[in-house]
């Protein structure tokens, strides 16, 4: 998520440390403090930023460093008509109060001439140290410690978009934190036009909206684009009459950024050549809570048809998830701007996994792949690609034939290793309490 926020707003990680994965702490490259406001503003993975004074491995290396700072860049913030406070972090070890003052004691050197101010200060001032990521091995000092003043920090984006004060909810609707983080894989930005091809209630629009985003999106299910049948909130039955994605989107504020929503078909053509989104971000049925459908033809059996509310009647008939996949990225091969980007959740049984499964497109370059838990046995994995070469007709038979997307096919039978699990835990369970 910082990667691609980075890249979105022109900064990029600093060249004397690379992307530290076992670490709470990263050092950025940044050209302006607004720029790093903005992307403290859309980011849910990080929880503050700091403009760093001076970093190093001990503390000695830590002072040494501080001095080393440009005074003229402190003094703005130090002035004598000015009021700050200093604060420790620790990460992977608890301090004393007495070990935390004498820490900031020993920055006496500093030229601060304000007063100190703990409840209400203008400038806050942070000391970061870092014990690793091994709780049954903490080291006795820390192997690297941070100074700097606090700039901006928030974690009330994910609170105010709660799904659970959301109007429409479904069985699968995503949680707002992850809806932010797929919208900021995707770099959405002002006025892009934003597609999920399986809309269900829309709570992947909501996050490319407040972004600033036009939305749009279809499902295949009309109950849930027309917002009828029965509900999914507990203790209620039924869908109210204004119980539809427009009406998620007119709760924050942000009907404004809504196009449409169509009931069609993913794995058939309905746009004409020459539409293009900027991104395309959704979540596929695993065929866990939802079954992954398309339309079937009138000669597949009867007891296949489906009817909804107002006598539409469809004939579904069973989506193989290598075929959805596979769609889906023929369809954003087709259908995005040159440099924009798929972000999808791809779902995994870990035993079999490897990197040559993750479903693949010439036309796309992978960018990230990050993983979700969800089981010992399963996860999904948040898939973000980048068209990186124009679609051309002829590309769709090379793609058949290459067999890039064949691993994936070993998966269709995902809701059955999903539940494998499940049966061998209750199994497990009920032999215990036998005995």
């Amino acid at each position: 998520e910082i990667t691609s926020l980075l890249s979105l707003c022109g900064g990029q990680f600093s060249g004397e440390q690379e992307i530290r994965v076992n670490s709470p702490f990263w050092i950025l490259n940044i050209p302006s403090e607004e720029m790093a406001r903005g992307l403290m503003k859309r980011t849910v993975c990080a929880k503050s930023i700091f403009e760093l004074w001076g970093h190093g491995r001990s503390s000695g290396e830590l002072y040494s460093s501080l001095k080393n700072y440009p005074t003229d860049k402190m003094l703005p913030y130090l002035q004598s008509d000015s009021t700050y406070k200093i604060q420790i972090h620790t990460f992977n070890k608890t301090l004393t109060q007495a070990q935390k003052i004498k820490k900031i004691d020993a920055l006496e050197f500093l030229p601060f001439k304000g007063k100190v101010n703990l409840k209400n200060p203008e400038h806050i001032f942070w000391i970061l140290e870092d014990y690793g990521m091994n709780p049954n091995d903490v080291p006795e000092e820390p192997i690297h410690l941070y100074f700097g003043r606090w700039v901006h920090g928030q974690r009330e984006l994910i609170e105010s978009y709660s799904v659970k004060k959301r109007h429409f909810i479904g069985n699968t609707s995503m949680d707002a934190c992850l809806s932010f983080i797929m919208a900021n894989h995707a770099r959405v930005k002002p006025n892009d036009i934003v597609y999920d091809p399986f809309v269900g209630t829309g709570g992947l629009l909501i996050s490319s909206a407040h972004f600033g985003a036009y939305v749009c999106g279809t499902d295949i299910d009309y109950n849930t684009i027309h917002g009828l049948g029965k509900a999914s909130r507990k203790n209620q039955k039924w869908r109210g009459p204004d119980e539809n994605i427009r009406a998620n989107l007119r709760q924050y504020g942000l009907e404004k950024y809504y196009l449409d929503a169509l009931v069609a078909d993913s794995s058939r053509p309905i746009w004409r050549k020459g539409v293009l989104f900027d991104a395309i971000i959704t979540d596929p049925p695993y065929g866990i809570r939802e079954a992954p459908r398309r339309m079937g033809s009138q000669k597949e059996t009867v007891k296949s048809v489906e009817r909804s509310t107002e006598n539409h009647f469809f004939v579904s008939s069973s989506y193989h998830l290598s075929d959805i996949f596979f769609d889906l990225l023929k369809f954003a091969a087709e259908h995005l701007v040159m440099g924009g980007r798929l972000v999808y959740w791809l779902p995994i049984y870990r035993p079999e996994y490897s990197e040559e499964i993750i479903p693949r497109h010439p036309c796309l370059k992978l960018i990230s792949n990050c993983e979700q838990m969800l089981s010992s046995h399963t996860s999904r994995h948040l898939i973000t690609m980048e068209k990186v070469k124009e679609f051309k007709d002829q590309e769709e038979n090379s793609y058949l034939l290459d067999g890039q997307y064949m691993p994936y096919r070993g998966h269709n039978s995902f809701r059955e290793k999903y539940f494998s699990g499940v049966t061998k835990r209750i199994a497990k369970e009920e032999k215990d309490n036998q005995k």
